[in-house]
């Protein structure tokens, strides 16, 4: 062996290399940007979602839907640095009879209206009332996620005061179809955009195996309609594969199914400071995406030809899962595959890095709070039993990190309705 070596020594001219000059190579740093702090660390069920109130107060979602042991809870506010109560109380976090109906043929996802199924996203709205988003479903023992029922699917509206519920929405079946998956989303409580001057949200349909969309809901009227639907903008890439840690990343759990591409559709969403523009991204592509929110409110017999028409492709900026703005019109996304937080700016149309770290494990939810901070979720989402032939690679503890935001920025706030 010893004499191998030293014939490629020889023939690559390094024979008079010493140690200290094999340190000079050029390597990654592997971290840029700002420090980043620990704001919690999660030992109990998976996290997807982070929301941090005027005050400081912290909750997150632990979908069912993409991991079935998120049995316990599917929201929790976080009570120290280290557990979490299920918010706003434990009864609402436990259907009666679980989470899936297995009385039906294929089960399907209970429909309790006053129950959460399967959360994947909550948010502080600019009025700081916490919303929490359902998706109405939830994954079988073996990750099989079933479809919804009528009554699962909603979003529901908590007064911070006092921890009571203010409102419901109950979506429909056209709004959000038995295989939709409600991803993320954003608000604009300007008074001025709905007769009842109660604001709109906008929402991500990210669903691996239904139509992708954007869904558009009136606060006040309690209706929803949906936008962008199926378009090759929403939708995930045809043969996408995402690089993380070095490891090529595929769909191939245990549920019978072959190895698939990732498929989620529309996922990472943020809203303009100013409240016209709204940003999106897939988690089965690269690329961003722009629409004006006019044409997104619009739901008129023209109104769907008229928002494909406007919206637009931004850049390239790798793999995204959540994203967020600011006060400054700053628009963040995860790079997951690079281990980093990019930072848009639509003035100049060009991509930054804003911070970079190799503890980012998969970057999946952002929050932007009032107290100057950006939040967001590691989660090692990768890692999991569907990604890794139905091992579960994942080490907790997952982690709720924090930077602080550059140049002032913060929450864009709004006056409640």
């Amino acid at each position: 062996m010893a004499v191998i070596q030293s014939l490629i020594i020889a023939f690559f001219g390094l024979a008079g290399l010493s140690p200290s000059s094999a340190q000079d190579i050029l390597s990654d740093p592997g971290v840029a940007g700002p420090p980043v702090e620990i704001a919690h660390l999660y030992y109990d069920e998976w996290p997807t979602g982070i929301a941090v109130s005027s005050t400081g107060r912290k909750f997150s979602n632990y979908p069912p839907a993409l991991d079935p042991t998120d049995s316990n809870y599917t929201v929790a506010e976080l009570n120290s640095n280290t557990t979490e109560v299920p918010y706003p109380n434990a009864e609402i976090n436990t259907p009666p009879g679980g989470r899936i109906n297995y009385t039906t043929t294929p089960p399907t996802g209970a429909n309790y209206q006053n129950y959460i199924i399967g959360s994947q996203s909550v948010v502080i709205d600019p009025a700081d009332r916490l919303w929490i988003l359902d998706t109405g479903r939830a994954a079988t023992p073996n990750g099989t996620m079933v479809p919804a029922s009528y009554g699962g699917p909603k979003l529901i509206g908590i007064n911070l005061q006092n921890d009571s519920i203010f409102t419901t929405i109950v979506f429909s079946p056209e709004a959000a179809p038995s295989t939709s998956y409600l991803n993320d989303i954003r608000f604009d409580l300007t008074p001025s955009l709905t007769p009842s001057g109660q604001g709109i949200a906008y929402i991500t349909d990210s669903s691996p195996e239904g139509t992708n969309a954007i869904v558009v809901v009136d606060l006040g009227a309690k209706s929803a309609w949906r936008h962008l639907i199926n378009i090759p903008a929403v939708s995930a890439t045809a043969g996408f594969v995402p690089t993380v840690w070095g490891q090529p990343i595929y769909s191939n759990g245990t549920n019978g199914q072959p190895i698939q591409n990732v498929d989620f559709g529309a996922d990472g969403i943020a809203l303009s400071a100013d409240g016209a523009t709204l940003y999106f991204s897939t988690t089965g592509g690269r690329e961003l995406y722009a629409v004006p929110t006019e044409r997104l409110r619009d739901n008129s017999p023209n109104s769907e030809i008229l928002a494909r028409a406007s919206q637009v492709f931004l850049t390239g900026k790798g793999l995204t899962d959540g994203m967020e703005s600011d006060s400054n019109n700053n628009i963040y996304m995860g790079n997951i595959e690079d281990n980093s937080i990019s930072i848009y700016t639509p003035a100049t149309g060009l991509l930054s890095t804003f911070v970079r770290d190799p503890r980012f494990s998969w970057t999946d939810t952002f929050s932007t709070a009032t107290d100057g901070y950006l939040y967001f979720t590691e989660n090692q989402l990768w890692r999991g039993a569907a990604y890794n032939g139905g091992v579960d690679r994942r080490v907790k503890p997952f982690v709720l990190f924090r930077v602080k935001l550059p140049d002032g920025g913060t929450k864009v706030t709004q006056p409640a309705p």
